[in-house]
């Protein structure tokens, strides 16, 4: 079977969307575990970037890998308490 190559086209949709090829490039590199010490440090330099770009110091800051809306589940339970009017 030969192997799959479609085209570069430019897709203006909500999905999928294009990928540049630095980012297929990337995808192509072996992975490394969640518990890998370059992992870790670099979840760490991310964690400090989110900070800085919202410009808080909250240790708690992480980056959520998900749809938007777990972003907004996670704000809202997070910010919504037991007995609050909804």
């Amino acid at each position: 079977m030969a192997s799959f190559q479609p085209p570069d086209v430019l897709l203006l949709g909500p999905g999928p969307s294009p990928v540049s090829r630095r980012v297929l490039d990337a995808m192509a590199r072996p992975t490394i575990g969640h518990l890998d010490p370059r992992f870790v440090g670099m979840m760490d330099e991310l964690k400090e970037l989110l900070r800085f770009a919202m410009q808080t110091r909250n240790a708690l800051t992480v980056p959520i890998s998900a749809p938007g809306s777990a972003g907004m589940e996670a704000a809202f339970v997070n910010l919504v308490e037991p007995g609050d009017t909804v």
